[in-house]
């Protein structure tokens, strides 16, 4: 297993994942260009030449740089590609990183035969006696050059043939991008204390047996479930034929139910191909029969329900021998009733690595800190319980503060006997402003997981400023943006802190509080009529008791005078129309609206 934890620190971060070689004359406006343009749009960091630097004899420097900074390069092989002396010193650059350092290649042959660069005959032939009588005083150079063409022309590549370019592109953007999933290394810079637990993890998954394995990674929120499932699932992709990898189920499976979860299950599986389905007997049906010709990788982040199980994994027979699934959930008995093979407990980190934790927060070093903060970070991270979560958010709140302002907010902890988590959370909610507070909550009570612009676009209409606001709860570790920086996420234990202090306005009445998801509150607020000009967010929705549904009357709203975000989704009784709705609303997304009018 030592090969699977081979990564570390010590590999250097590269600034490019693509460098892109190319003959500007045949392919730089038309097809390197839009492929270009793709790679950038699906967030692949990718490095093209100025034209400026084609202005010498000799390849300029900053070209060598670029391809020793990035993951993998991508040849585009053109008609004349190897007339161009300036290219074949790129590519003999590229070959030496490929067998040095292990640089990922792949060749694109745009309307060139492989056959001809391998062998060097036609068009090459001609290039390369030009070259041979520019450069009669290198021949070095020149076999050089011949080796590179001929060891990059043997490397499986994609060709064009007769397809139309703006298909060909999203399919190599597709498959360049799946590729660079496997490339990445797995980087610990602050991943501290990890080393151990992939080791003990990885001898209870035992890839090196040919069976079928269920392995549950179980503890409370915060401790690092799934930071450890998916730097372990990185770590083992190249030994399995398919892989999938299912975050935030409960939160899923909630908000879109199960059935969008057993599509995204196949389709992260089998890239290429369309599963339409309308129920989970069917998709139980469809797992079953294609996953078991396949050694698959799976790992079900946050399951919370035996029916994630039941759909999702069902029985060990679905999958293929050497097949391997990871569950991450706080219920252990949820995994003991389900049979799995074994269950890992992630234990919280020792002191030593709590304090590195928290010391990469709070000064952006490892190192020991400065004399007068060595005993103060002690006590915080006792306080914290050596919990990850804890730690980050902590060493964000006192990052950049003086030492008055370290001890003061240590006594405030003091002060409080409770040292649960959520408690620790809320210290850095307090040091934020009245327009960021309001950012957070709303964040926490209706926006979670929601597509980044859409919520932007809401708080910027409410005057949140959340351009500023946004980036500042970033930065202070209580929300993030996802890798594609397309949604804004919170981890479980921040919104419900968030949403412990909205009910902690008006614990015995929901209606004076001014936000409301939950649907018992939201009932009471709607059968009693007890709302209040208080009540700036609402979501109406009735998934728990579908069977009931809500009668909202001529002036449910009429109260709601600062209602500026209302939900509603569940198929509502209304009178013949309603009589007021807030001229203060910003989003208004109600399902089945069930009138032909809005007041």
């Amino acid at each position: 297993m030592s090969s699977l934890l081979s990564t570390s620190s010590s590999i250097s971060r590269k600034k490019y994942d693509v460098f892109l070689s190319f003959r500007g004359e045949d392919t730089r406006k038309n097809f390197t260009d839009h492929l270009y343009d793709a790679l950038n749009r699906t967030g692949i960091v990718t490095f093209r030449d100025d034209p400026k630097l084609e202005t010498g004899e000799e390849i300029a420097p900053e070209l060598f740089n670029a391809i020793q900074q990035s993951w993998c390069s991508v040849i585009v092989f053109s008609e004349t590609y190897a007339f161009s002396g300036w290219c074949l010193e790129e590519l003999a650059e590229i070959v030496k990183q490929k067998n040095d350092k292990g640089h990922k290649v792949f060749p694109i042959f745009y309307l060139v035969d492989p056959s001809d660069l391998r062998k060097q005959k036609e068009k090459v032939e001609e290039a390369f006696a030009k070259h041979e009588e520019r450069y009669k005083e290198d021949k070095d150079k020149i076999q050089k050059w011949r080796n590179a063409l001929t060891e990059v022309a043997n490397i499986k590549g994609w060709h064009l043939n007769n397809r139309h370019e703006s298909e060909f592109i999203r399919d190599v953007v597709k498959k360049i991008s799946a590729k660079l999933c496997q490339t990445y290394p797995v980087v610990h810079d602050e991943l501290v204390g990890i080393s151990l637990h992939l080791e003990e993890l990885h001898s209870k998954i035992n890839i090196g047996e040919d069976d079928v394995r269920i392995i549950g990674i179980c503890g409370m929120g915060s401790i690092g479930k799934t930071t450890l499932a998916r730097v372990a699932y990185t770590q083992m992709l190249p030994h399995f034929q398919g892989k999938c990898f299912l975050a935030d189920i409960r939160e899923v499976s909630n908000k879109h139910g199960l059935v969008s979860l057993q599509k995204q299950l196949l389709s992260q599986i089998f890239p290429d191909e369309c599963f339409n389905f309308f129920n989970v007997h069917e998709g139980n049906a469809i797992i079953s029969h294609r996953l078991s010709g396949k050694k698959v990788l799976v790992v079900l982040d946050d399951v919370d329900n035996i029916q994630h199980l039941k759909c999702l994994v069902g029985r060990r027979d679905w999958f293929n021998l050497g097949s391997r699934i990871i569950l991450t959930t706080r219920d252990e008995h949820l995994l003991r009733s389900y049979r799995i093979d074994d269950v890992y407990k992630p234990t919280t980190l020792n002191p030593n690595d709590a304090l590195r934790l928290f010391n990469l927060k709070a000064f952006d070093s490892d190192t020991t800190p400065k004399y007068d903060f060595i005993e103060l970070s002690k006590q915080i991270v006792h306080y914290a319980d050596v919990l990850p979560l804890a730690l980050e958010v902590l060493g964000s709140f006192f990052c950049g503060r003086d030492i008055i302002q370290w001890r003061s907010a240590i006594e405030r902890l003091k002060q409080d006997s409770n040292k649960e988590i959520l408690d620790t959370l809320r210290i850095s909610f307090d040091g934020l402003d009245e327009r960021e507070k309001n950012i957070f909550l709303d964040i926490a009570c209706f926006f979670n997981g929601e597509e980044k612009d859409l919520v932007m676009k809401v708080l910027d209409g409410c005057g949140f400023f959340p351009d500023i606001g946004v980036d500042v709860l970033i930065k202070k570790s209580l929300i993030k943006v996802s890798n594609d920086n397309q949604y804004l996420r919170m981890h479980a234990l921040l919104q419900e802190m968030g949403r412990k202090i909205v009910e902690e306005k008006c614990v015995d009445e929901p209606g004076k509080r001014c936000r409301l998801w939950k649907e018992m509150d939201v009932h009471h607020v709607l059968t009693k009529n007890t709302a209040t000009e208080m009540v700036e967010g609402m979501i109406i929705d009735n998934k728990w008791e579908s069977s009931k549904m809500f009668n909202l009357s001529v002036d449910t709203f009429s109260k709601m005078k600062n209602l500026r975000l209302l939900k509603v989704f569940c198929v509502s009784i209304c009178d013949d129309h309603l009589k007021y709705l807030s001229n203060e609303l910003r989003l208004l997304d109600w399902t089945e609206y069930p009138l032909k009018f809005l007041p």
